[in-house]
C-alpha cells in the first residue's frame, strides 16, 4: 500500500535464474498474492500481502513469473523474459503492495492502452513496460503466476495462483468453478475478474497443485473492480490500506461489537468513516460534524462478520482498524 511515500519502478529489472525448490509454509509466515485483476485491454493488477507481524524488506530477493497459456514450470523459469523482480519495496507489516502493469500513456493506443485512471489511482508501483523485457504482467485469464523467493541458493516457491503447467489452457480461457476446473466446466473465474483471497487464507500454495479448484481460496468480484485493491482482511491480523499514516489516537468501541451501532473517537475531528467488508466493497459511509472528536455509527442493516473501518480526519491522515461485528 501507500504510506508516507510510494515507490514508482518504471523499470523492468529481470530476476536471475537458478533453481527452483519448493519451500515449506506455515502459517502467517511469508507473503502471498492477496489479489488479482484481470480486467479488459491492460487492467491487470496483483495485490501481494504481508501477514507477518513485522515488515518485510524484498531486497531483491522476491520475483513474480508468469506461466503463459499452460508453459511448465522448467520453461517458465528458464525465460528470463517471463519475470520480474520486484526490486527493493519494503511492505510493512499486515500491509498490502499493489502491482500494476506500466501503461500510463494518456495517447497509447492498441496494445499500448493506458490503465483506466480508478486503477492507477490505487497502485503502489508499476511494472514491466516493455513486453519484449518481461511480460510477467500481461498475464491473461489462461496464465499461472508464482511469487518466488530466493534464499541464497535456490528459488523457493512462496506461492503460486492457479496451475502451473496446465495442458488445458492452450485452448481454454481459464480455470473455471466446476471439476474438472479447466474451464471445459462451469463458469471461468480467472478470465475478466477480480479475485480476492478469502480473509481464512494465511499462507499461499508451495506445492503446484494437481487441479486448481479457484473457488476454495479466491471470491470473485465482476471484471473491472478494483475499489478493494490496498486493503485487505487476513486471519494473521490487520491489514493494509491506501492511507497516510498518523500519530492520531483512534478507538473503535465496543469492539466485537455485539449492538447495532460501534462508536469511533479520534484525537482529531473525524471527518468520515467508512466501513468495507472482506471483498473491499463499501457497506457503510458516515459524514461527521467537522466539529466532533467522536461519531456513532449504525450497523443494523450489516450482517456478521470481520470489516475494516476506514477513519478520515481533518488533518487529511486516514486510520485503518478491524471490527468484528457478532
Amino acid at each position: 500500500m501507500r504510506t508516507t511515500t510510494t515507490l514508482l519502478l518504471g523499470v523492468c529489472a529481470l530476476a536471475m535464474t537458478t533453481n527452483i525448490a519448493n519451500a515449506q509454509s506455515t502459517i502467517c509466515e511469508d507473503l502471498f498474492i492477496s489479489e488479482y485483476a484481470e480486467g479488459s485491454n491492460n487492467n491487470k493488477a496483483i495485490e501481494i500481502y504481508n501477514p507477518t507481524n513485522g515488515a518485510i524488506a524484498l531486497n531483491s530477493k522476491y520475483r513474480l513469473i508468469r506461466y503463459n497459456n499452460g508453459t511448465s514450470a522448467a520453461a517458465g523459469e528458464a525465460n528470463a523474459q517471463a519475470m520480474i523482480n520486484l526490486g527493493n519495496h519494503i511492505i510493512q507489516a499486515h500491509d498490502t503492495w499493489v502491482i500494476l502493469i506500466d501503461k500510463r500513456d494518456q495517447n497509447g493506443t492498441g496494445q499500448e492502452v493506458p490503465v483506466a485512471a480508478g486503477l492507477q489511482a490505487v497502485a503502489d508501483t508499476f511494472l514491466c513496460p516493455v513486453y519484449n523485457t518481461s511480460y510477467a504482467m500481461y498475464f491473461n485469464g489462461n496464465d499461472a503466476l508464482s511469487l518466488q523467493k530466493y534464499n541464497g541458493t535456490t528459488w523457493n516457491y512462496v506461492d503460486i495462483f492457479a496451475k502451473i503447467g496446465d495442458a488445458a489452457m492452450v485452448s481454454s480461457g481459464g480455470w473455471s468453478d466446476a471439476f474438472p476446473f479447466d474451464g471445459s466446466a462451469g463458469e471461468i473465474w480467472t478470465e475478466n475478474h477480480t479475485l480476492k483471497r478469502k480473509s481464512s487464507i494465511t499462507k499461499g500454495v508451495t506445492v503446484n497443485p494437481t487441479t486448481f479448484n479457484v473457488t476454495v481460496e479466491w471470491d470473485s468480484l465482476p471484471n473491472q473492480t478494483w475499489n478493494g485493491l490496498g486493503t485487505h482482511v487476513c486471519a494473521c491480523g490487520t491489514l493494509g490500506v491506501n492511507s497516510n499514516t498518523t500519530t492520531a489516537s483512534v478507538k473503535i468501541f465496543p469492539n466485537p461489537a455485539t449492538a447495532n451501532y460501534f462508536n469511533v473517537s479520534a484525537s482529531d475531528v473525524i471527518e468520515k468513516v467508512e466501513v468495507y467488508n472482506t471483498l473491499g466493497q463499501l457497506v457503510i459511509s458516515a459524514k461527521g460534524n467537522q466539529t466532533d472528536n467522536n461519531i456513532k455509527i449504525t450497523t443494523e442493516n450489516v450482517s456478521t462478520g470481520i470489516y475494516v473501518v476506514k477513519i478520515f480526519l481533518n488533518n487529511k491522515n486516514t486510520v485503518s482498524q478491524l471490527l468484528t461485528l457478532h
